[in-house]
């Protein structure tokens, strides 16, 4: 390793969240090589101080980590060990740690796959929105061997608030993320069916967002995704589709273990609905929409 304290970090994935990780651990003394393929990203973190690669093998070549901020488990198998796959170039012993919400079974075949090639894995799925990634105010939900916990410090605390250690196997860590999403994906779509129900039977929905975030029926999703409803301002911080995949994998784990979770697959129909509609490119709180469009209203009200 180049410095225990500062590896170098090839960083696959400058999106709406790996973009703030990346732009952290530079500002805390990290090289980082990146790696998407949106131009655009790119540029952005070269203007940072990134230096760029065109393949993650390309950024892994010289790199102790390679942190994954991909958007599925195909993108994560295809970063690692596709065409241009880190795996082929990272050195024997280094760190993969893999922050894409990603099924619980996959996170432990990938930890397998991982020690046969040579490799570490920390499966380290993160909550917390582009919002915290920038302000390194990030949940990590983590699990991995001690190894790797000690090569990853750094990084974790350059982009974290809260890193909650699990256990020592691949996938516990992405069973929490799964519990996780489960609660947000729910959450959002009853803050939508409630905000619905105000706005359709005639109350003044800034009044009651006003007394809902000061109440028992509040959650962290009512608060924070409530007021793009309220401006009918869905500019894509978390999109529709994410939840579209994540409560499907949701779902998945549910039929894995033979647990029905009746909640999950209402919420999950919901997404879907928004997504089959055409908005599953907007923010997530879109979902809103599914009901304004059913109902004739608007949810929306103008600021006081």
């Amino acid at each position: 390793m180049t410095d225990k304290n500062t590896p170098v970090v090839a960083f696959v994935g400058l999106g709406s969240m790996g973009l703030g990780m990346a732009k952290n651990l530079l500002k805390h003394g990290h090289k980082v090589i990146g790696v998407d393929p949106s131009a655009a990203a790119r540029e952005a973190f070269a203007a940072a101080g990134g230096t760029t690669a065109a393949t993650p093998a390309a950024a892994a070549a010289s790199a102790d980590v390679v942190v994954v901020a991909v958007v599925n488990a195909q993108q994560v198998d295809a970063v690692l060990f596709g065409d241009g796959g880190a795996i082929a170039a990272l050195r024997k012993g280094g760190l993969v740690m893999q922050c894409a919400t990603v099924p619980p079974a996959f996170a432990r075949t990938l930890g397998e796959r991982l020690a046969g090639s040579g490799h570490q894995l920390l499966d380290a799925p993160m909550s917390g929105g582009r919002a915290r990634a920038e302000s390194g105010q990030l949940t990590f939900m983590t699990s991995g061997a001690p190894q790797a916990f000690a090569t990853a410090e750094s990084i974790l605390s350059a982009t974290s608030a809260k890193v909650f250690r699990l256990g020592d196997a691949a996938g516990i860590g992405s069973l929490v993320k799964t519990v996780n999403q489960l609660l947000a994906g729910v959450h959002i779509a009853t803050a939508a069916e409630a905000m619905a129900l105000a706005a359709k039977a005639g109350a003044d929905t800034r009044a009651v967002y006003e007394v809902i975030s000061a109440s028992a029926g509040n959650s962290w999703m009512f608060e924070n995704r409530v007021p793009h409803m309220l401006d009918d301002d869905f500019s894509p911080l978390s999109a529709v589709e994410i939840f579209v995949k994540d409560l499907g994998l949701v779902l998945n784990t549910g039929h894995e273990h033979r647990l029905p979770l009746p909640m999950a697959a209402a919420a999950h129909q919901l997404f879907l609905a928004a997504a089959g509609a055409g908005w599953g490119r907007l923010d997530d709180a879109a979902v809103v929409k599914v009901y304004e469009q059913a109902g004739d209203f608007k949810v929306s009200s103008p600021k006081k």
